[in-house]
């Protein structure tokens, strides 16, 4: 669901009739009963708001749902190159241990961020995000903070930092086995092409939530992050204009990127006529 509100809908105006909404889901097996209910606990959890339109309801995306699509397009699309400053952003953590609920949800807003959990009470980012950990926990006066900029003495002891706050050989393995699903897809049409961009990106959106965009100092050798990055781009873009002619058929309502969206696929667009294009298989 929010692969299709986050890669399509937000761009039709961030909302659709139900019917629209199950015609959708209906492709990847998913029937309608299922949806209305699917979409009623979304509703109920924040994410939407329902608007009556005649015998129809419209699910439009709540404030909440707009931040969420906004924070995981970042998450997936954005893909931080360059040298690391050799610097670790560290939280440290301290709550009453009457304040369990606080203490999950502190650990869940650092995990969406990027951070690893070193101990306990420490959490580590290979990259400057203190400023968003002081904004995702303000909201919880159980939780105590302290957030320090840090070096260790040398490359050695961040690679070993580096692998007690992430599971990286699972996942590279994850990496690995999502290389070897989608490389060297053929081109396809219609609807056809539909399925397979949400089924990519579904499937490649677990990874930014897992993997903290660690810099190339720090990741194991042989890491297959940056190739799977590179294949979820190519076929993300190639399988763009025919998955969204089918988004605008059913829905109804032509989709319009905004200047970020825009920006990034005229980029992609750009690579994929300059290369020769991906192996047919």
């Amino acid at each position: 669901m929010f692969t299709l509100f986050g890669d399509y809908l937000r761009y039709c105006g961030g909302s659709a009739r139900l019917g629209a909404v199950s015609e959708l889901l209906a492709l990847f097996g998913v029937d309608p009963g299922t949806t209305r209910v699917v979409m009623t606990r979304l509703r109920n959890d924040g994410w939407f708001e329902t608007v009556k339109e005649g015998r129809e309801t419209r699910y439009q995306l709540s404030a909440a749902g707009w931040r969420l699509l906004d924070e995981g397009r970042d998450r997936i699309f954005r893909h931080r190159q360059g040298a690391w400053s050799g610097k670790w952003s560290m939280v440290l953590l301290r709550f009453p241990e009457s304040h369990r609920a606080a203490r999950d949800e502190s650990r869940k807003a650092l995990a969406w961020l990027g951070y690893g959990q070193l101990t306990a009470s420490t959490w580590m980012s290979p990259h400057d995000r203190l400023e968003a950990a002081e904004k995702a926990l303000a909201g919880s006066p159980a939780v105590s903070i302290d957030l320090l900029t840090c070096e260790s003495r040398g490359l050695h002891h961040d690679q070993t930092i580096a692998r007690r706050c992430w599971d990286l050989d699972a996942l590279d393995d994850d990496y690995r086995a999502f290389i070897e699903r989608f490389e060297g897809s053929a081109r396809v049409g219609g609807m056809d092409a539909l399925i397979r961009r949400v089924h990519l990106t579904t499937d490649y959106r677990q990874f930014p939530f897992r993997d903290p965009d660690l810099p190339a100092e720090l990741a194991p050798k042989g890491w297959h992050g940056g190739r799977a990055h590179r294949v979820f781009e190519e076929l993300h873009s190639l399988y763009a204009e025919e998955a969204e002619r089918e988004i605008e058929r059913i829905v109804g309502v032509p989709l319009e990127h905004d200047a970020y969206m825009q920006q990034l696929l005229d980029d992609r667009r750009t690579f994929v006529t300059q290369s020769e294009g991906p192996a047919q298989r």
